[in-house]
């Protein structure tokens, strides 16, 4: 898999939510702050004016995308005479018994000019945190691109009207359409521009051939100069330049990807712990619990109960688990 896919598969969580709204002039809306979540607002029909905190208002016309990484918060009027009173709806927050919700018809009652909106929100898992979405700005505006308004128009379809199967059309369409931000977000002038950081990592060809490297098989016995190879350097000018890029020396952030894909296998499947430890490169079960519970502070099977961060299991609670895999 490549870098963005695997950001993907291992930091959301849950089923990811989404609404299909169309207001009437004059209407506003706040949106409360989302901590472990990622947000996006499409603009489907008409336009609006995003408000955010301590920044300058922002005109979003059909077609115009902005996806907020850390779930800010922000407001969406139709004018900039238009305050929003309501109070702030929170995107993340599951609608009992009911995973979307459905088209929502003029809101407010008014009936001036409209505006259509698809928004919705992605649950991440704070424990397999990437640094590629934390090192992202905390607004980003897509204006309309073509690739994108075709998934778009996909998901809004599936929403406005339900059909067989469109429980399981929807999370996929959902997590494409995230691909797509990021991938033209890291495409675009200002990601490429960056001097630093996961931006920068992802458009320097010796550092991303390396990260590809790793994601495609992090249980290969990579060293320092087998990746540096990847991207035809030699050992040391590789790790200088893929430490200040990714933030982490080239074996650290192997040793991060392989246990944050170990701790993926632990949530999603019921695989013993010797097969979760050889798909992360590691023969020794002991050696895998040791280093899992360095980076998480927990054994693996009491990671995989539930119980993240809420136990010091020693080297005797390490072999005992090991024992009963």
């Amino acid at each position: 898999m490549d870098v963005l896919s695997d950001v993907i598969a291992v930091t959301r969580t849950g089923t990811p939510r989404s609404a299909l709204v169309r207001w009437h002039a004059p209407w506003g809306q706040r949106f409360a702050s989302v901590p472990g979540a990622a947000g996006f607002q499409v603009v489907l029909e008409g336009s609006c004016w995003l408000l955010r905190p301590d920044d300058a208002p922002l005109r979003l016309s059909a077609g115009d995308v902005v996806f907020f990484p850390q779930g800010g918060a922000h407001t969406l009027v139709d004018s900039l005479a238009t305050r929003a009173d309501d109070p702030p709806c929170d995107p993340g927050d599951p609608r009992p018994g009911d995973r979307y919700s459905t088209a929502t018809v003029d809101p407010t009652g008014a009936n001036g000019p409209p505006t259509t909106l698809l928004c919705g929100a992605y649950r991440l898992d704070p424990a397999r945190g990437h640094p590629l979405l934390r090192g992202l700005p905390a607004v980003i505006h897509l204006p309309a691109r073509v690739e994108l308004l075709a998934i778009v128009k996909l998901l809004a379809a599936e929403i406005a009207d339900p059909r067989h199967g469109s429980d399981a059309v929807r999370p996929p369409l959902l997590d494409i359409l995230l691909l797509y931000i990021l991938r033209a977000w890291f495409g675009s002038g200002p990601a490429r521009d960056a001097v630093t950081g996961w931006a920068a990592a992802l458009n320097d060809p010796p550092v991303a051939a390396a990260l590809r490297a790793v994601h495609r098989d992090p249980a290969a016995p990579w060293t320092v100069a087998s990746l540096a190879a990847q991207g035809a350097l030699s050992r040391a000018p590789f790790a200088r330049r893929f430490t200040e890029l990714v933030g982490r020396p080239p074996l650290a952030y192997l040793t991060w990807w392989r246990m944050t894909t170990a701790a993926g296998h632990l949530r999603a499947s019921d695989e013993p712990l010797r097969t979760v430890a050889a798909a992360v490169g590691y023969h020794s079960e002991f050696a895998f619990a040791t280093a899992f519970k360095r980076e998480f502070g927990i054994a693996p099977g009491r990671f995989r109960a539930g119980e993240r961060g809420s136990s010091r299991a020693g080297t005797a609670d390490l072999a005992a688990e090991i024992a009963r895999d």
